[in-house]
C-alpha cells in the first residue's frame, strides 16, 4: 500500500464484521468441507454439479450446449473474432468445439471420435463438468472472495511478498485472487493495475504468469478426472503450495528476472495502523462496501457463464485435436523427450508415457488428466497439480496473457511453461512420494 493512503471506516461496523464473517466462512464450507452425500464424500460444489449431470442431464445437457453456442457464436456478432489472427484462430476453434458437440450428440462422423475417450470422454466428463461447475463455482467463489476475506489475508501477507515473489504487497490481494478466482478475472485485475502504474512489468509478468491460473472450481474438474476428490484438501493445498513456491522460484531467474523492473509504488502500511489493524480494516471495509449478495451472485454467475462459454468449445476442439495428435503424431514425444529427465528424477513410472501427457498441458491444461487418467496414484497426483501449477497453455490463458497491455511474447510465455512445469513436477513427485507413505494420499 501507498505510504500516505488510510483505509476509510465502515458506516456500520457491525454489519461489515457480521458480512465478513459468516460469507466467508459460507465460502470456506463450499469448497474446503467435505460432506458424505449419498455414499460419497465430496465438497458441496462437486455434490451439485454430480447432481445435475447424472439426475438431471437432459436438462445439464441443454445447459451446457446454450454455453457452448453462447461462447462459439458471441464472437461473430460482437465482431471480436476481427481483433487478432489469435482472436480469429480461437472464435473457428470454438466454432469448431459447436460442431464438434452437435456430431457427438446425434452421433454423426468418423467412428474415432467415438472412441470412449475421444468425444465421449471430452463430452460427458469435461464439457458437462466445467459447463456446469464454473457457473456454479462462480457464485460460490462470492462468499470467498467478494466480502472481506481476500483483503484481510491479502494485508497479513504483505510482509512476505517482496522478499519472496518481488512483488509490492497490495498484489497479495492480486495474487490470491487470481489463484482461487480465475485466469481471466486475475489477469484483468493485473492489467488495470499495470496500465495504472501501480506494477513494474517484471512485477505484472510474475502474476499473470505466476499466479493467473485456473480457479478452484476448475481444479474439481482435474481431481474428479484423476478421482482425487477423496484427498480434494490435500490435493488443493499441495497444488497452492507448489503453485507459489514455483512462482517464488521463477520470478528470481531467467526470463522474468531480466525483465525492466522501473516504476512502481511503495508497500507501507496506513498511516498508525499495526498489521493487523490494517488487515482487519481492509477486510471490514470490503465487506461493508461491496454490494447486496444478490448482486454479487448474479454479478459472478454472469463472469461464470462468460468464462465457461470461452472455456467449454475450446476444450472439446483442442482437447479432441491434442488427443489426437497425442495418438496419431509424435508432436508430444518429441515435446516431452525434455521432461523425461525430470520424469525420471521424480521416480514416476512410465516417464516417457508421463512425459508425453505432461508436456500436451501445453496444448491445454486438461490433456494430462485425460492422458494420464488410468496412471498409477502418484503419477495422477503429479498430473494433477502440474496441470495447474503450470499456469499457462494455449487453449485459453496464453491467449488472455497475449491480450493485454503487458509485454510478454509468446517464446517467453513457452519457455516460463518448461520452467514451471519443471519445477511442479519435481515438487509434485516429492510431496507425492512422502504423502503416499505417511498414508496422506490412498
Amino acid at each position: 500500500m501507498e505510504t500516505s493512503r488510510t483505509l476509510p471506516l465502515p458506516t456500520n461496523p457491525a454489519q461489515a464484521l457480521v458480512r465478513l464473517v459468516l460469507y466467508s466462512s459460507i465460502g470456506l464450507v463450499l469448497f474446503f468441507l467435505p460432506l458424505e452425500l449419498g455414499g460419497k464424500s465430496t465438497i458441496l460444489l462437486d455434490h451439485a454439479a454430480s447432481y445435475l449431470a447424472k439426475s438431471q442431464r437432459p436438462l445439464a445437457i441443454t445447459l451446457v450446449m446454450l454455453l457452448i453456442a453462447y461462447g462459439a457464436l458471441v464472437p461473430l456478432f460482437s465482431g471480436n473474432w476481427r481483433h487478432s489472427m489469435l482472436s480469429t484462430v480461437f472464435t473457428m476453434l470454438k466454432l469448431l468445439g459447436l460442431g464438434l458437440s452437435v456430431m457427438y450428440l446425434l452421433q454423426i462422423g468418423p467412428a474415432v471420435l467415438f472412441d470412449k475417450d475421444m468425444l465421449p470422454f471430452l463430452f460427458d466428463k469435461l464439457a458437462l463438468s466445467v459447463g456446469l461447475i464454473v457457473p456454479l463455482g462462480a457464485m460460490a467463489l462470492a462468499f470467498l472472495v467478494g466480502f472481506g476475506l481476500l483483503e484481510l489475508v491479502g494485508v497479513l501477507m504483505q510482509p512476505v511478498m517482496r522478499p519472496i515473489w518481488r512483488t509490492p504487497g497490495h498484489s497479495a490481494i492480486d495474487a490470491v485472487a487470481s489463484f482461487v478466482g480465475s485466469y481471466s478475472v486475475g489477469l484483468l485485475i493485473t492489467n488495470r493495475v499495470f496500465l495504472e502504474g501501480k506494477y513494474t512489468i517484471r512485477e505484472a509478468a510474475i502474476i499473470a504468469t505466476g499466479f493467473s491460473t485456473v480457479s478452484a472450481a476448475f481444479m474439481v474438474i482435474v481431481a474428479k478426472t484423476l478421482d482425487l476428490m477423496p484427498v480434494w484438501n490435500f490435493y488443493f493445498w499441495s497444488t497452492f503450495v507448489v503453485a507459489f513456491v514455483v512462482t517464488a522460484i521463477t520470478a528470481w531467474i531467467p526470463p522474468i528476472s531480466r525483465m525492466d523492473d522501473s516504476g512502481g509504488v511503495s508497500d507501507e502500511l496506513p498511516t498508525g495502523m499495526t498489521r493487523w489493524q490494517a488487515a482487519k480494516a481492509a477486510g471490514m471495509q470490503q465487506a461493508s462496501s461491496a454490494p447486496s449478495l444478490t448482486k454479487v451472485l448474479l454479478d459472478n454467475l454472469r463472469d461464470g457463464v462468460a468464462m465457461a462459454g470461452a472455456v467449454v468449445p475450446s476444450i472439446l476442439s483442442v482437447g479432441l485435436i491434442g488427443l489426437l495428435l497425442a495418438r496419431y503424431t509424435p508432436v508430444f514425444d518429441l515435446l516431452g523427450m525434455l521432461l523425461v529427465p525430470f520424469v525420471w528424477l521424480g521416480g514416476l513410472a512410465e516417464p516417457l508415457a508421463t512425459s508425453k501427457a505432461l508436456a500436451a498441458g501445453l496444448a491445454e491444461m486438461f490433456l494430462p488428466a485425460i492422458m494420464l487418467k488410468d496412471a498409477e496414484l502418484v503419477v495422477r497426483f503429479v498430473a494433477a497439480v502440474v496441470s495447474v501449477s503450470s499456469v499457462l497453455f494455449f487453449s485459453a490463458s496464453i491467449p488472455c496473457v497475449l491480450a493485454t497491455k503487458i509485454p510478454l511474447s509468446v517464446r517467453q510465455l513457452v519457455v516460463i511453461w518448461f520452467v514451471r512445469t519443471v519445477l511442479s513436477l519435481l515438487l509434485a513427485a516429492a510431496i507425492g512420494h512422502v504423502a503416499v507413505a505417511q498414508g496422506w494420499l490412498i
